[in-house]
């Protein structure tokens, strides 16, 4: 029996969209209706599309009778978790000849790395490519040649796109194959502590290099806990890739016999003919609701507060960072992966893994099992566990206890009894807290501002010892209209140091941290934001503000803080192709909204 809570906060969010989901469904059930365009194709068209095949498949695609799958790839080989999808065309190709099919890269993808943009001008477009992505995937299915797609993505902004691009149609059955991590390097609180050295001067910069080249050493997604692997967690709980495909390693015989069995899936999604497998049909009210609670109960990336509303956005429903916060008062935190812990995706994987967090939570009632995955009815088939029976994917009974309670527990024994995520309010509008890494000790910061305008700005006053001291740093302008809300990543360490030695400290922003936010108290997605005139814009240095993750509370103290005029802050954004976004900035939405322009 589903949790009261979850559900009253699941039929608010149904009756919300009640219109716009209305909408959405009509569209993709007429566009079903209408049967496989490619049949409807002129001689000319048809010729194009084909042109570049094979003998076999031009013949296969000439009769219109057998499927042909559209691939979108993010493929590019600067990024190691999309370096596997290097040789995916021509492997998924082989599958779907041997099943009668045939499968074309209908498009490709930007897709940028935030780990190699990080405190660079370049992160300031990071934002903005996730609907740039969106209209890619977009333009890449327009052709009409395809009963079907296979989503090749992992990162940050790229599933978010990828899957709200795929939502645009909506009729067709879809299938996202990931590329697995890459095999742990060194840990990550020695990784940890390795930056907190060089950041204060203890270690030389090659030395710095090693440390991080032995962390990110192969490819494979980034091992810790952020986005990406966030993404993965996302996609298995909402049923749109295979049980248990999130964290397996890229070439091995698991992940190629996983690729291939996800084909057969797709292929006899489309021959059904069956309505119930169109994507927008499964992207359901219920199968938000489980993502949010799937992002709740692992501590996933706060990015996802932005992007999960885009996502539902696109398929007409409608989310609010309120059914975050009040889930979040339901739903216990029951896995520890770094940032919030020391182990990486690959011991989650190995402690039980996606199979058993979606097992305890549907027997604790706190999932929707009444969707429809790509498997079709019921969300118990998620609890099942992959095995590999001479080369092909047999699945059997997943775990039903933890294999290391210090990383997955079930939700009888959690690390704590409300989730990760915690939506803070007051006089400087609404904020998200990620809390499930912070000590409990900081869920509780008043302290007088220092009020930075760029994290260089903040950098620099921490090398040359100005930070020694308790404090909250306030950075504004740094939202989705006045730069694209860029990620201040480059902060964390700083933070990090001040902290262990011994000073209370935290942060309030209108951009965003990384997926993977730390130890310190960060109210960050701050909107209004400065841009727009919000009130974190006319904080002003030695101003008191109120941090209150427990109560979800995030004010100034000041009393003639609305009195104040307005400021600005000047963008330069003449370098690295910044310039051509500036229209893009001006369409963004609110954080609350998505932060998006589509």
């Amino acid at each position: 029996m589903i949790n009261q809570k979850v559900e009253e906060i699941t039929n608010r969010i149904i009756q919300r969209s009640a219109a716009t989901r209305s909408v959405y469904l009509n569209m993709i059930r007429t566009n079903f209706e209408t049967g496989v365009k490619r049949n409807k194709l002129s001689c000319g068209n048809l010729a194009h599309g084909f042109a570049g095949c094979g003998a076999e498949d031009k013949s296969l695609l000439a009769e219109g009778a057998q499927p042909n799958i559209g691939i979108i790839t993010a493929y590019n080989d600067m990024l190691s978790a999309h370096k596997p999808y290097e040789e995916y065309p021509k492997e998924l190709r082989a599958y779907a000849n041997e099943m009668n099919a045939t499968i074309q890269v209908a498009g490709a993808t930007p897709a940028m790395c935030d780990g190699v943009t990080q405190g660079q001008d370049g992160m300031d477009l990071s934002l903005l490519s996730r609907d740039v992505i969106a209209l890619s995937a977009a333009i890449g299915l327009s052709h009409a040649m395809f009963d079907g797609v296979v989503n090749l993505g992992i990162c940050d902004k790229i599933v978010p796109g990828l899957l709200i691009g795929n939502l645009s149609f909506g009729h067709l059955p879809s299938v996202f194959l990931p590329g697995g991590p890459m095999e742990s390097g060194i840990t990550n609180d020695e990784k940890a502590r390795i930056r907190r050295d060089f950041a204060e001067g203890k270690i030389s910069r090659a030395e710095l290099l090693k440390g991080e080249s032995d962390s990110y050493h192969s490819p494979g997604t980034c091992t810790f806990y952020g986005t990406a692997n966030s993404n993965q967690m996302l996609m298995e709980i909402m049923g749109l890739q295979l049980p248990g495909s999130s964290f397996v390693n890229p070439d091995t015989a698991m992940r190629r016999a996983l690729n291939k069995e996800a084909i057969r899936i797709l292929l006899a999604n489309i021959r059904s003919n069956d309505p119930q497998f169109c994507l927008g049909e499964i992207v359901s009210e219920k199968t938000m609701v489980n993502g949010i609670v799937g992002l709740l109960a692992t501590g996933g990336s706060t990015n996802l507060t932005l992007h999960l509303i885009a996502i539902a956005k696109a398929a007409g429903i409608k989310i609010t960072w309120d059914d975050f916060s009040d889930l979040s008062d339901v739903i216990p935190l029951i896995a520890r992966v770094y940032p919030n812990g020391p182990a990486d995706v690959n011991h989650f994987h190995a402690s039980g893994g996606m199979a058993f967090v979606i097992s305890t939570l549907l027997n604790d009632g706190l999932l929707h099992e009444d969707v429809t995955t790509i498997l079709g009815k019921g969300l118990n088939k998620y609890t099942l566990d992959p095995k590999l029976i001479a080369n092909e994917v047999t699945y059997e009974t997943g775990p039903t206890e933890s294999g290391n309670e210090a990383i997955i527990r079930p939700t009888s024994n959690p690390f704590s009894s409300t989730g990760g995520l915690k939506v803070l309010k007051g006089n400087l509008g609404t904020a998200v807290i990620k809390t499930s890494a912070v000590d409990p000790n900081f869920h509780e910061i008043e302290e007088e501002a220092i009020v930075f305008d760029s994290q260089e700005e903040m950098m620099a006053a921490f090398q040359s010892d100005q930070l020694n001291k308790n404090f909250i740093a306030v950075l504004p302008f740094q939202g989705p209209r006045q730069k694209g809300m860029p990620e201040l990543h480059n902060l964390t360490p700083s933070l990090t140091i001040l902290q262990k030695r011994g000073y209370r400290v935290a942060l309030v922003t209108d951009g965003r941290m990384s997926g993977a936010s730390g130890k310190v108290p960060a109210a960050i997605h701050v909107s209004p934001e400065a841009a727009l005139d919000g009130l974190i814009g006319k904080i002003k240095t030695g101003d008191r503000i109120r941090l209150n993750a427990i109560t979800g509370e995030l004010s100034c103290l000041s009393e003639d803080l609305e009195a104040r005029a307005n400021r600005s802050v000047d963008y330069n954004d003449q370098s690295h192709g910044r310039s051509l976004f500036a229209n893009l900035r001006n369409l963004l939405s609110d954080s609350e909204s998505g932060a998006g322009f589509l």
